[in-house]
């Protein structure tokens, strides 16, 4: 018997069998189709496929994992509900993700190109969604230099053939609505360099709670249905005059101030307990907080931050970490959080030439990197990444009712020479050792945090002679509320 040879395939199924198709919607999904409708599936993992309601199977495309099927105008309903076997025998019911429209609007793409969407962190990332009453998560991420970007998790074996996003064209910006996923999926992003060709699996940088360490992958929290109980503290906060009421700060780092009887971490409900009770014996008025923005290295103390939206689960869930900050305000206690503007640790998974460039880092190495601490150091005259850090900080504001913010290592993002020999550094465009993209970026972060939340202070870690880091920005100041040193 002659052996028959594999199917002749057009050029775009190729692409998306290699997973290299910049426009995965394209081919994928509904498409209008003579007089008719065509619906295109590509499935590596099935056995059969057939819709769900009718039970109508769905062809094969011979020698393939691709699945066509040619409707009447009218025979499907507003969304198709699909049901396949795996070849390992597994059943699976779900929505077609390839059969829904964009889902972040124009708007929503434009702010954040100008760098002025401080609640960003509300699009980005993974968030519930519903779209046409259907249910389930929508994955949106920025990587303007990426050929191809797919959402990989537990609910596609980690497979980036399985779920390519959506390219929104010049913003950079990919994202994909799938159905039926909730709360507590795993995923990241698989990322194919355009120019490279290079290969990479990144953790989701709006991310709003990882994986304990050392795992990294992102999950998919609930959205915000915490209950605050401190509506008088935040009232009173509005009013709160500190530059002429007393504040004494207790600095604590939570993973080595105290951990339970086997040496782990205390979860923040205990800590909600033990360190409050602590701090409010010895008449503190503040908690300040070394970092607790998601990292991986333990040593670090927190300052090589991964997760700029995400409380560390080295100590519980974002819901845990709110009732930590209610208990203290209820107690009269205000936190203050220690956050990591200045730079990013180099791991492979996380910020770092996140689509394969140098995306929130400088690619010269003279503006880029931190010789002294093997970290890099933002773009901030990126609109993108100016807005990435703006919204961190209204989302830590906002979304845990934090105090004020203490910005630690302002004297190494205002001097372009900080900690470096003569010929390690580039002047800024009058000659001079200033980062005039640093200096526009305190003066909006403090405009902005201050408008939007009166009361709460923002302290600058800086120990040099710079002049006016407390002024105000209208008078030529950087705008802080104080001056740590």
């Amino acid at each position: 018997m002659k052996k028959q040879s594999p199917p002749k395939l057009g050029t775009d199924f190729i692409k998306i069998i290699e997973a290299k198709h910049h426009d995965p919607f394209a081919v994928l999904g509904r498409h209008p189709h003579n007089d008719s409708v065509k619906i295109t599936l590509y499935l590596p993992y099935a056995e059969s496929v057939s819709f769900a309601d009718t039970k109508i199977p769905i062809p094969r495309v011979p020698g393939t994992d691709f699945f066509e099927y040619i409707a009447k105008k009218n025979e499907l309903p507003g969304h198709y509900k699909l049901a396949w076997v795996d070849k390992d025998g597994g059943k699976h019911t779900n929505y077609d993700p390839y059969d829904f429209g964009v889902q972040l609007s124009d708007f929503d793409r434009h702010l954040f190109g100008e760098g002025r969407h401080w609640h960003v962190y509300t699009k980005m990332g993974a968030h519930l969604h519903t779209s046409d009453k259907i249910e389930g998560v929508v994955f949106t991420v920025w990587a303007p230099n990426a050929q191809r970007v797919s959402v990989i998790g537990d609910f596609n074996r980690w497979d980036g053939r399985c779920n390519p996003m959506r390219s929104l064209g010049s913003s950079g910006i990919w994202e994909i609505f799938i159905p039926g996923l909730n709360v507590g999926a795993l995923y990241k992003f698989e990322i194919l360099n355009r120019h490279s060709q290079e290969l990479l699996v990144k953790t989701d940088p709006y991310g709003q709670q990882f994986e304990f360490r050392p795992k990294t992958s992102s999950i998919v929290v609930k959205e915000n249905s915490y209950s605050w109980k401190d509506q008088q503290w935040m009232e009173r906060r509005h009013q709160f005059d500190w530059l002429h009421e007393p504040m004494s700060i207790y600095e604590v780092h939570l993973g080595s101030w105290q951990r339970d009887n086997l040496g782990n971490f205390l979860n923040y409900r205990d800590l909600a307990t033990h360190l409050v009770d602590y701090v409010k014996e010895l008449g503190f008025t503040h908690i300040e907080l070394l970092p607790i923005t998601e990292h991986p290295l333990d040593a670090s103390w927190g300052y090589q931050t991964i997760g700029y939206f995400a409380p560390t689960s080295r100590h519980g869930s974002p819901d845990d970490f709110r009732f930590f900050v209610d208990a203290c305000h209820q107690n009269g206690i205000g936190v203050i959080l220690d956050w990591v503007p200045a730079h990013f640790p180099k791991d492979n998974f996380a910020l770092a030439r996140f689509d394969g460039s140098a995306l929130y880092e400088h690619e010269d190495p003279r503006k880029g990197e931190h010789r002294d601490w093997g970290t890099l150091i933002y773009n901030y005259g990126r609109n993108e990444v100016k807005n990435f850090l703006l919204s961190s900080a209204i989302f830590w504001l906002n979304e845990f009712h934090l105090d004020g913010l203490r910005v630690d290592a302002v004297a190494s993002m205002l001097y372009l020479d900080y900690s470096r020999e003569a010929h390690d550094w580039i002047p800024n465009m009058y000659g001079g050792n200033e980062n005039l993209e640093a200096i526009d970026f305190f003066r909006e972060l403090n405009t902005i945090t201050h408008e939007q939340h009166p009361g709460a202070v923002m302290m600058a870690e800086e120990s040099t002679a710079w002049p006016q880091v407390t002024r105000p920005t209208w008078a030529g100041g950087l705008g802080f509320s104080m001056k740590w040193n």
